[in-house]
Formats: C-alpha cells, sequence, structure tokens
C-alpha cells in the first residue's frame, strides 16, 4: 500500500502535468523491446549498459511498442557515462541485427562529451539537421531533392552556454516537442535547436519512439520519468 506522502507525491505530479501519461512504470520492461543482454531496469531507471565483448557492429535501440505519436511532447531524465545516445521520434524499426532493432529517423541527441548534445540528428537519414543553439529549416536540394539542403535562420542560444548547463554523468532534463514539420528540442530547460522540416517526401510526420545505444567503448546510459503529452 502506497504511504500518504507517496500518494500525495504521485497525484501532486500529475497536476503538475496535466495530459501527460507515463511510459515507463519504474519497474521492468513492459510496453519496450529490446535486447535483454543490453537493457534492463536498475535502480528504477531504464538502463543500457555495453561492454568491451561482445563488441557492437551496430547502433540498437529500446523501442516503445505501445502505439507510435504525431505531435507531442516527451519529457524524460536521462543520465549517460561515457559514449553517445539519443532520443529517436517519429521513428521506423528499419530491421533486425545482431544486437537488437536497428532504426531510422528523427533523434534527439547527447553523449558523455561536449559536440552533440541537445542537436537534432536524423539516424539512417539524413545526418544532422541542427547543430546546438541553431534555428534551421530543411528543404529539398534543388540539385537532387533526395538531399536535404539546411538553411540556418537563426539562434536559441550560444552552443558553450547550453553546453555548460548539462551536467556531466548525472541526471539531466530532456524535452521534446514536435507539432506538425516543426521540432523543438530542450535540455535543462534551456533551448537547444529549433527545426522547421519542409523537405518533402522526407519530413516524417509520425513514428515509434525509442532509445538508443552507441556503437563505440563501453557505455553506461539510463532513462526515467519518461512521460508524453499527445499535442493537436
Amino acid at each position: 500500500m502506497l504511504s500518504g506522502w507517496a500518494v500525495f507525491a504521485a497525484v501532486a505530479a500529475a497536476a503538475a502535468e496535466p495530459g501527460f501519461q507515463s511510459l515507463f512504470n519504474g519497474k521492468d520492461l513492459t510496453g519496450w523491446s529490446g535486447n535483454p543482454a543490453l537493457w534492463s531496469v536498475r535502480e528504477g531507471a531504464i538502463t543500457g549498459v555495453t561492454r568491451a565483448e561482445p563488441k557492437l557492429t551496430h547502433n540498437t535501440f529500446l523501442v516503445y511498442t505501445n502505439g507510435d505519436f504525431a505531435n507531442f511532447e516527451l519529457r524524460l531524465s536521462y543520465r549517460i557515462v561515457a559514449g553517445n545516445s539519443g532520443i529517436q521520434y517519429r521513428s521506423k524499426v528499419l530491421r533486425q541485427g545482431d544486437f537488437g532493432a536497428i532504426v531510422g529517423g528523427y533523434q534527439a541527441d547527447f553523449e558523455a562529451g561536449k559536440t552533440y548534445s541537445g542537436i537534432l540528428y536524423e539516424e539512417q537519414g539524413r545526418g544532422i539537421l541542427a547543430q546546438r543553439g541553431q534555428k534551421t529549416v530543411i528543404r529539398p536540394d534543388p540539385a537532387d531533392a533526395n538531399k536535404p539542403k539546411i538553411e540556418v535562420t537563426g539562434t536559441v542560444g550560444d552552443s558553450d552556454q547550453i553546453q555548460s548547463k548539462i551536467r556531466p554523468e548525472q541526471w539531466n532534463d530532456y524535452v521534446i516537442i514536435a507539432r506538425g514539420n516543426h521540432l523543438q528540442h530542450f535540455i535543462n530547460g534551456q533551448q537547444t535547436v529549433e527545426v522547421t522540416d519542409e523537405h518533402t517526401g522526407k519530413a516524417a510526420s509520425t513514428g515509434v519512439l525509442a532509445l538508443q545505444i552507441h556503437v563505440g567503448p563501453p557505455m553506461t546510459v539510463q532513462f526515467k520519468e519518461i512521460r508524453i503529452k499527445p499535442l493537436p
């Protein structure tokens, strides 16, 4: 039975975030699918761990299986030790690899380093669509409509200043807002990118959510308090 304080905290949290639904129960991976040798729940958080052996040969993902999402605000907390990771949204499971699902689509990137956290990257697709601090508009390249033409139209902040607010090897808060072709990322309350994707035929309007383990050195990444609010 929940204590009075636990009940109060749960009610207060729901009142503070009306319209949000939890995607992770804090106990197990119900609603998520991935390689059980890499993904588990530790200390109430979804945890991805790699080791030197066996060495990953491709990026792999833990995929949310209870539906796709189109327009939404996604909130979660993450912590990473070494390596690179990210949050896939409006994405597709392309195939199964030796180490689990291979996913393509928009990615809210983050890492243990100081370069990529907060950027918009398209996994298995068009690559970096906005560097940290940038406002961009994506259109078809006139010379080849399959390739993007990325126009930097402004800024949401200084990249180094944004990075300075990210706590290394500690919990950080990530927010992703996707509405139509307008995409925004925030870390610890600071906007990191703003993108308008006008690349006809390439811009995704809906898809799965997934969490990434990246190839490279041994790493540990954790996620908790994952909740989403559908937007009209």
